[in-house]
């Protein structure tokens, strides 16, 4: 097995930048969903609401964030440096907020008017718990970032190869993995062998991993993530053949054990 690609989102539901290498942190990949768009409230602005997201393309630079869609002008975007905080929730049905840093009236104008509603930047300053002590099976403690709740998501290529076959039989057109919106892809497994990982080790390279459990998917998987055009598949695919416990499953959420870097074409070892 090796690892084929890796992929960050600067902002939380933003589109993705592809990389051939990334430093893994205990709380993620350098990069990844450090910074996320709130609304009134402070409740995270995401995919699930809005497919306009897609057209957000935000990429790292020392000491920021770039900012990039159609019909805008570009943003930089200096992290916030001091300030008082403000309380934000990754989902309204989160009941544990974290503090983030507001990143400034032109960030919060220029994605309002990307998104057509009064909107805010903010920054995770120090990635933080927003999930309670004992609410997962494997507690990530305070090494989380804007994640929905684990540091990390693999998917395999095998995997998606059997879903676009179920696709095909069902008359419909195949899906590609930018749907599921991994941080690692691996190939050289077969389909569904991460359901078999849960609970083991994953040396990647050279950094180890602790298999976290199955991730259950959402209607973000419905929307093209070029177009923003939202469909029923594959979710309905997978509602008939990967629904497992009321949940519809697909990648493999990880916790990074050690910190250091990663590039594509690493080997990847499952523990026994």
């Amino acid at each position: 097995m090796r690892l084929t690609s890796i992929h960050t989102y600067p902002i939380k539901g933003c589109h993705r930048l592809d990389h051939d290498g990334a430093f893994v942190h205990q709380w993620g990949l350098a990069g990844d969903r450090r910074w996320m768009v709130v609304d009134a409230d402070g409740v995270g602005v995401t995919q699930r609401e809005t497919t306009r997201l897609v057209d957000l393309r935000a990429s790292v630079r020392p000491g920021g964030l770039s900012l990039r869609a159609d019909g805008q002008p570009d943003l930089d975007v200096p992290e916030p440096a001091g300030g008082e905080p403000v309380a934000v929730r990754t989902f309204r049905s989160r009941t544990f907020p974290v503090p983030a840093l507001p990143a400034g009236q032109a960030a919060d104008d220029w994605l309002g008017a990307l998104l057509g509603r009064p909107v805010r930047l903010v920054w995770l300053a120090q990635p933080t718990r927003h999930l309670a002590a004992g609410t997962r099976e494997h507690d990530t403690g305070d090494q989380v970032s804007f994640a929905d709740a684990y540091p990390v998501l693999l998917a395999n290529a095998a995997s998606l190869d059997a879903l676009n076959d179920w696709l095909a039989e069902a008359g419909e057109e195949p899906v590609p993995m930018t749907r599921f919106r991994p941080n690692l892809v691996v190939d050289g497994a077969p389909a569904w062998a991460e359901d078999d990982w849960v609970g083991r080790r994953l040396r990647i390279g050279d950094r180890m991993f602790q298999a976290a459990g199955p991730c259950d998917r959402c209607v973000v998987t419905t929307t093209d993530q070029e177009t923003g055009v939202r469909t029923k598949e594959p979710l309905r695919t997978l509602g008939r053949h990967r629904n497992i416990k009321q949940k519809l499953l697909f990648g493999l959420n990880l916790v990074p054990l050690d910190g250091g870097p990663l590039a594509v074409d690493a080997p990847i070892v499952v523990a026994p």
